[in-house]
């Protein structure tokens, strides 16, 4: 698939990507502001903690985030996936912002906009490197 368009079944795994990893973060920073600090010296904070009902949804969003991210990969580059999905960081600095309340600072605030920017780089771009293309570059270069 050397081409730029994508399917509609690719641009939704990309958004599952995007939302899942962005929510199962967010999820389980509010589970542990609500657990408190754990110790990885203490193996019980850790279980409570991975019992905490937020904890438990946001390692759940992340296994979904995770299939997805799998499925991406294996149709589109890292180098393509990995900057497409970069706008989870201004969806994870809304959900921070307004329902975590937490502070975001105008330098952070700044640097979703270069992210947003660079996203609309990267998607103007191939998502897949055709393999054949490569080797016979490579080949090519080794003849001459």
């Amino acid at each position: 698939m050397s081409q730029s368009k994508l399917t509609a079944n690719q641009l939704l795994n990309l958004a599952v990507v995007t939302v899942t990893a962005s929510c199962g973060d967010t999820f389980l920073a509010r589970g542990m502001k609500l657990v408190g600090p754990v110790s990885t010296h203490h193996l019980g904070e850790l279980v409570h903690a991975l019992l905490t009902p937020w904890v438990a949804a946001g390692i759940v969003v992340l296994i979904g985030f995770f299939a997805s991210y799998l499925t991406a990969l294996s149709w589109a580059d890292l180098t393509y996936v990995l900057p497409a999905t970069s706008i989870g960081y201004v969806i994870m600095e809304l959900l921070g912002h307004f329902w975590l309340h937490e502070y975001v600072s105008p330098w952070r605030w700044l640097g979703i906009v270069f992210i947003t920017a660079g996203v609309g780089f990267v998607a103007r771009g191939p998502s897949y490197t055709d393999i054949r293309q490569v080797t016979q570059k490579i080949e090519e270069k080794q003849h001459a």
